[in-house]
C-alpha cells in the first residue's frame, strides 16, 4: 500500500502519467464497494491487494500490455474515496489514466 504520512495515497511524481483525485460521499461504504467492483471488471485488470479500505489493481494497455497502477483508498474518518491511476513506464500516457478515471466516476454515478 503506498500511501503518505498522512495516511492518503502517495502524491503524483510525474504529473503527465499520473492522476490522483478525491471524491466525497454520503454513502462512502457503498460507493467505495460499488468501484472497486467496477475497477475490478476493467479489461486486463489484475488485482494486487484488496481489505476493506483498500483496493489496488493492475491495468495493462491494449496493445503492448503496459502497466498502470489503479488504486482506490477510502478514508472513513473524512468520508472520501481517493483514486490514483499512474503509468509504471515512460512520462506520457497520452490521457489514458485520466480518462479512465473519468470512466471509472461515470460508471459509479450510474450505479449508486
Amino acid at each position: 500500500m503506498a500511501l503518505d504520512s498522512s495516511g492518503n495515497l502517495s502524491d503524483c511524481l510525474i504529473k503527465t502519467n499520473c492522476i490522483r483525485v478525491e471524491w466525497s460521499f454520503s454513502n462512502l461504504n457503498e460507493s467505495f464497494d460499488a468501484l472497486v467492483n467496477i475497477a475490478s471488471s476493467l479489461p486486463r485488470v489484475t488485482k494486487i491487494e484488496s481489505n476493506q479500505n483498500y483496493w489496488h489493481g493492475v491495468v495493462r494497455s491494449f496493445v503492448f500490455r503496459f502497466p498502470d497502477d489503479l488504486e482506490i483508498l477510502k478514508i472513513p474518518s473524512k468520508k472520501i474515496i481517493q483514486v490514483k491511476s499512474a503509468s509504471r513506464i515512460g512520462v506520457g500516457d497520452l490521457g489514458v489514466n485520466q480518462k479512465r478515471i473519468k470512466d471509472l466516476y461515470s460508471e459509479l454515478q450510474k450505479s449508486i
